[in-house]
């Protein structure tokens, strides 16, 4: 069985065990304990690998916990940055699942412990909380004790009989596809609430080849608006790990998908010291602003939210904002994150920020804005994408690329609109598609109704617009018409019917004559 044969049978496995067991439970609500369950093995599994160390003679999981000492212990969580004894690995609590009437608090506990194991060392706050959406009393999972054991079993034996092989065979690659799968598969399913917080892995590959474009090394990544991690965790899937120095780095402001970002990081094998998640507010309380500037940005950040805005007068004073002269509207905060990711860019980088429509061409604060990026020389590119490629939304969005290191005053746009392919109810970008677009963006070079580099002045005459469309000329795609030919067809058919009148003619004087 090929590689791919084999992720497409484990992720039928796993629908199925998240559609068949979750009854009732509404599919977002039940999305915890499916992917909280999968984490829950992958750490079990990796933690075992690393103490048996590759000693065939050695069974982590059939040891007692009392032989364990505090050294080994010590040295465990400096290394992995958490600490499962034995007894509360995933396989020994899976396979008495079904005879423990202790099962929902038994797994709360287990999941406090290893929390609990990085207290005081370095990996604390990576380790805090991860397991805060499991939560093994909820009446989503019954109404009685019983109930929540029985279901609580059945996720555990379900994710316990998933065939990844043996974890030093690196089937690290399928647990992290896995998680992933589960992620998309429920943000497909739950309209707006889900995508939010996901991009698509197609669109992610774009975004992440743009941000590294030309850098033979970046010295960290970054995203402010986080979601699940699916944007950072496709630059190391794309280029060799050992191009991001000093690892990855994003804020989230929901708790859940903070939660959902930090167990994608184990999943793919990031260590808790090369990945740094914070929750908070990014626009108004950010993060890691110690750690600027970032040589790759990629962000996809909620479309034309609400924020605090002109409301607050000190914005106008932040060190992001402060240069643009004006703040993004209240209504409007895409632009907010924009001047947000420029600031935490580096001199050598790029960010490359997927954004709504409309900020692109309206007037008033957002207008003063692009002002302020075109006149600095700040925008590089802006792509025009088709529509429906994000899960809740058929908006045809763009990708912005910000640059501090341009060779010339043009900016470059290209309309990419025309690019995909149809599949189920969501468009898709192909690999293809993909290197269409990245060679444009690589040359600079005019291709008709595709791309098009435009001069500085005549984005200032166009009133700053950056809009693709007002740059790109479309492709007329109405039939090309004949004229000379038609007109020879039409002499000919003018021709056909004057004979037919004079033959109806002659006949009607016939008969009158005959009359």
């Amino acid at each position: 069985m090929t590689s791919t044969q084999q992720r497409a049978e484990l992720q039928r496995q796993i629908w199925q065990i998240a559609n068949e067991v979750r009854g009732s439970v509404d599919g977002w609500d039940f999305k915890q304990y499916v992917l909280g369950t999968l984490f829950y093995r992958f750490i079990s599994e990796n933690f075992a690998s690393y103490l048996e160390g590759d000693d065939e003679s050695v069974n982590y999981a059939a040891l007692a916990d009392d032989v364990i000492t505090l050294e080994i212990k010590d040295d465990a969580i400096k290394t992995k940055g958490y600490f499962i004894y034995p007894s509360q690995l995933f396989v020994n609590v899976a396979t008495n699942a079904n005879n423990n009437p202790n099962l929902n608090t038994d797994l709360a506990a287990i999941f406090a412990a290893i929390e609990s194991s990085a207290n005081g060392y370095p990996s604390e706050d990576d380790i805090k909380g991860l397991f805060a959406d499991f939560d093994t009393t909820s009446n989503r999972l019954g109404n009685t004790v019983a109930e929540k054991n029985s279901r609580l079993a059945s996720v555990l034996k379900g994710v316990a009989g998933l065939r990844f092989g043996h974890f030093q065979d690196n089937q690290i690659d399928l647990f992290g596809d896995a998680y992933e799968f589960l992620i998309s598969n429920y943000a497909a399913n739950a309209g707006k609430s889900g995508g939010e917080f996901f991009t698509p892995q197609h669109v992610s590959k774009l975004i992440a080849q743009l941000a590294m474009h030309g850098q033979k090394t970046v010295n960290k990544i970054y995203d402010p608006a986080a979601g699940s991690g699916s944007l950072l965790l496709q630059a190391k899937k794309h280029f060799d790990a050992h191009i991001i120095e000093e690892g990855f780095f994003g804020q989230e402001i929901n708790h859940t998908t903070y939660n959902l970002a930090r167990m994608n990081m184990f999943l793919h094998n990031i260590n808790y010291d090369k990945f740094h998640v914070a929750l908070g507010n990014t626009l108004l309380d950010p993060h890691f602003g110690d750690e600027k500037p970032f040589d790759a940005i990629v962000s996809n950040p909620p479309y034309s939210v609400n924020w605090i805005g002109s409301d607050d007068p000190t914005l106008i004073n932040d060190e992001r904002f402060a240069p643009a002269g004006v703040l993004a509207p209240k209504s409007k905060a895409d632009f907010a994150f924009v001047l947000h990711c420029l600031s935490y860019l580096s001199g050598k980088g790029r960010a490359a920020i997927v954004c709504f429509p409309g900020i692109f061409y309206r007037g008033g604060a957002e207008q003063k804005i692009r002002q302020y990026l075109v006149d600095n020389n700040y925008v590089e590119t802006v792509i025009a994408l088709a529509a429906n490629l994000f899960f809740g939304t058929s908006i045809a969005v763009n990708i912005l690329v910000l640059s501090k290191h341009k060779t010339d005053t043009k900016t470059q746009f290209i309309d990419a609109s025309s690019l995909f392919k149809k599949e189920t109810n969501n468009n898709t970008l192909t690999h293809e598609h993909i290197e269409q677009i990245m060679q444009a963006f690589d040359s600079k070079d005019e291709v008709a109704h595709f791309a098009k580099s435009v001069d500085y002045g005549a984005v200032v005459a166009n009133d700053y617009n950056l809009s693709v469309s007002s740059y790109v000329e479309a492709k007329d795609t109405r039939e090309v018409i004949d004229i000379t030919r038609l007109n020879a067809e039409l002499k000919i058919t003018v021709a056909k019917i004057d004979r037919l009148r004079a033959d109806i003619d002659a006949i009607v004087a016939e008969i009158e004559g005959a009359a």
